[in-house]
């Protein structure tokens, strides 16, 4: 039998072949070469009309293609025609729904498998925590009703649950019921000891968090990156850097995200020299300038003061997240450049990097620099009607500013509307302090540490 090759510049697969037979095999292949929506809805019609419809094996990766191509909606529907989804097709949804965002949907299947079957295996469980974890702690007490089922069930020393309970319990800041978990673990995986390092620290529990991290009988790079960035993270940058020596100290070698930890520390303490010799460190180790250590790069230099060395890292970035284009942004503004802060913008759009609420409070305050009202309500308006970002307080103090400026305070509201009573009340303020002294407000103090 002859399969037609699939040409990566296609949009459609030719499915037509000299052989009219079609099995499992030959639609499980297609699947396994499938490169777009389009093509993946032509497989599954020819799966339904070869009489497959009922191979779970070919909907499970029908489901899964669909969802990562973002087309939940297909999904939803392949799923919701299948008469008995078994176990592993009811995993494989709730994992569907749970990355795309719908973490309703997602415990709407757990809770009919609970009540009618298929019966929740070992692997449901993590998958139901970590929609909890991520939906809300609001979903806890539902995470806790998860978690006795998952004991009454016999799943109570599966490892790899016990890892994710553990997660949801000190993300949502239970430490009892995490440390718990961590306690009647039979066997602990070098991921066990780190969630639990990790997690002590994020509630600020670093004594523990260090006693927890003396006692792991193996360390890797990531427990010993754990405790550091728990250090950063809890204002306590010369331990970061004690815990850092000791570590090269044991030739464990660091990895990105302990540098990007040690430039935070940097970032903290003010220490330009110190953050250059961390940059120096990472170039002589061979990493490269990837996004998360870029971006933390840009930070440091800017906050330290040196803004030349923030650009020059930017420009040497073969690769920029939001998250970089945000941070050089405001970068330029808080220094004074808001015309290169509104062009870098710019280069931004052009990129197809599309701008969130936190471009634009960098953004207006650029436009507050240079003192720009007429820029500063193009940009508010961009923001709101092309992109649809609801205006947060820090948008609405830079225009707030810019008005009070030019003595057209009583403008604002039919330019910015709005009816929160903390602008309402921050714009009477503002009216009534002109008088005294107009043209002093501190619109920038929290900008920089964000």
């Amino acid at each position: 039998m002859k399969l037609v090759c699939l040409s990566c510049t296609s949009h459609t697969l030719r499915l037509k072949t000299p052989n009219p037979k079609f099995g499992s095999k030959e639609a499980l292949l297609f699947l396994q070469n499938c490169a777009n929506l389009k093509q993946l809805k032509q497989i599954h019609g020819k799966i339904i009309r070869f009489g497959h419809s009922h191979d779970q094996l070919l909907l499970r990766k029908v489901l899964h293609l669909s969802s990562s191509y973002g087309d939940m909606y297909y999904a939803s529907l392949v799923f919701n025609q299948i008469k008995a989804p078994d176990t592993f097709t009811c995993n494989v949804m709730i994992r569907a729904y749970t990355i795309s965002g719908s973490h309703e949907q997602a415990l709407h299947i757990f809770k009919l498998m609970s009540c009618q079957g298929p019966t929740p295996d070992k692997f449901t469980f993590p998958f139901v925590i970590n929609t909890c974890l991520l939906a809300s702690c609001a979903l806890l007490d539902f995470g806790k009703l998860v978690h006795a089922l998952a004991i009454k069930m016999g799943f109570s020393s599966d490892i790899y649950l016990q890892n994710t309970l553990m997660n949801l319990y000190f993300k949502c800041e239970n430490t009892e019921c995490g440390c718990k978990v961590f306690d009647k673990m039979l066997v602990r995986s070098v991921a066990s000891w780190t969630t639990m390092i990790s997690g002590l620290a994020a509630c600020g529990q670093l004594d523990e968090a260090r006693r927890i991290f003396e006692q792991m009988p193996c360390k890797n790079v990531v427990s010993w990156t754990a405790m550091i960035d728990g250090y950063v993270k809890n204002q306590q940058p010369i331990e970061a850097f004690r815990l850092f020596q000791r570590m090269q100290l044991e030739n464990v070698m660091p990895n990105e995200f302990t540098l990007v930890s040690l430039i935070k520390a940097c970032t903290e303490m003010g220490s330009l020299k110190l953050g250059k010799w961390v940059h120096d460190f990472a170039l002589k180790n061979g990493f490269n300038l990837g996004i998360f250590m870029g971006t933390a790069l840009i930070d440091m230099y800017s906050k330290c003061g040196s803004l030349e060395d923030a650009m020059r890292v930017f420009h040497k970035m073969p690769t920029k997240g939001l998250a970089t284009w945000n941070s050089m942004i405001t970068s330029l503004g808080v220094h004074g450049m808001g015309n290169e802060a509104l062009g870098c913008l710019q280069e931004m759009e052009n990129t197809n990097v599309a701008p969130d609420a936190i471009t634009f409070v960098g953004v207006l305050n650029a436009c507050v620099h240079i003192n720009d009202l007429e820029k500063a309500e193009k940009y508010f308006n961009l923001m709101t009607e092309h992109y649809g970002i609801a205006p947060v307080m820090e948008h609405y103090e830079c225009m707030i500013e810019l008005y009070s400026r030019v003595n057209r305070l009583d403008e604002i509201y039919s330019r910015v509307k709005t009816n929160c009573s903390m602008v309402l009340e921050l714009i009477q303020e503002r009216k009534a302090s002109n008088g005294v002294d107009g043209n002093k407000f501190e619109f920038t103090a929290g900008l920089m540490e964000a």
